[in-house]
């Protein structure tokens, strides 16, 4: 991915220079060159830290910083491990819903357009957001009567219908009870929530904000708990981001802000116990 390319993939997710340098680690001045053309021949970790957050990770597999970045990393490895590893990415865009099913029973991870993707298992205080979030949620489900079903732990969502995607979002409201099926959710939700990690972070925020909108969720947080910060997407005829921080009551849109979700009791209860995000 060369510069010109880099700008106009900048443009189509409405980043600004201050996001991409927040989410890539390259600072705001060197940012700021490069886009304005100031910097002619930035470094090459420099364009390879970029190229990840405009194109998500993974799904840079043909270009030529990618195949250089993987060829490095693999020069450490054992023969039997560059051998597995090149496999898997000659794969890449070839996995199917059969290969998802086939991993082990303690495998943990997504099928995003044919691409497979491990996740880590989430550290107390990301589950400690998780847990409380989704009270709140089925609490006001309960006291209203609601037909939406929450879910506060990760399930399966066969987002597209079909047999190359199926992902697993950490809290997820379901509006159709006709998704709600024995072994997943078939079909896009209402709303999303996902809590960034290290491993995450990129995805969630380019990758998977493109898949959950193009499928038609409704409503989409990412929930930073290092940078206490929420961002609020809604796919309402606009593009549409709200800012909250982890001092702000935020308002759950499916249900026109009837609900809100107590961040400050969130950040309070981490404190107490000595959690930090990553």
């Amino acid at each position: 991915m060369n510069i010109e390319q880099m700008r106009k993939r900048k443009k189509e997710l409405g980043y600004t220079n201050e996001e991409i340098s927040d989410l890539s680690g390259v600072p705001l001045p060197t940012v700021n060159k490069i886009f304005s053309g100031a910097t002619k021949s930035p470094r090459y970790q420099t364009m390879l830290a970029l190229e990840r957050v405009l194109v998500g990770e993974g799904t840079a597999v043909g270009s030529k910083v990618a195949e250089e970045a993987f060829e490095y990393y693999v020069s450490s490895r054992s023969n039997d491990e560059v051998r597995n590893e090149r496999k898997n990415a000659e794969r890449q865009g070839e996995y199917t819903l059969d290969d998802y099913y086939a991993m082990p029973d303690d495998w943990r991870g997504e099928l995003i357009d044919g691409c497979i993707y491990d996740l880590a298992m989430p550290s107390p205080g990301h589950q400690t957001i998780s847990l409380m979030i989704g009270m709140s949620l089925m609490e006001y489900v309960d006291s209203n009567g609601g037909e939406c079903v929450p879910f506060g732990l990760p399930v399966d969502v066969q987002l597209d219908c079909d047999d190359k995607t199926m992902v697993e979002p950490d809290i997820t409201v379901i509006c159709d009870k006709d998704k709600i099926k024995k072994k997943n959710i078939y079909g896009a939700p209402d709303l999303v929530m996902e809590i960034l990690s290290p491993s995450t972070r990129v995805r969630d925020l380019t990758l998977k904000l493109n898949k959950y909108m193009q499928a038609g969720v409704r409503e989409y947080w990412t929930i930073d708990a290092e940078k206490e910060r929420v961002l609020v997407y809604k796919a309402d005829g606009e593009d549409i981001i709200d800012y909250y921080t982890f001092e702000d009551m935020v308002p759950v849109g499916i249900w026109d802000g009837e609900c809100s979700i107590d961040f400050p009791k969130i950040k309070s209860r981490l404190e107490e116990m000595g959690l930090r995000e990553g």
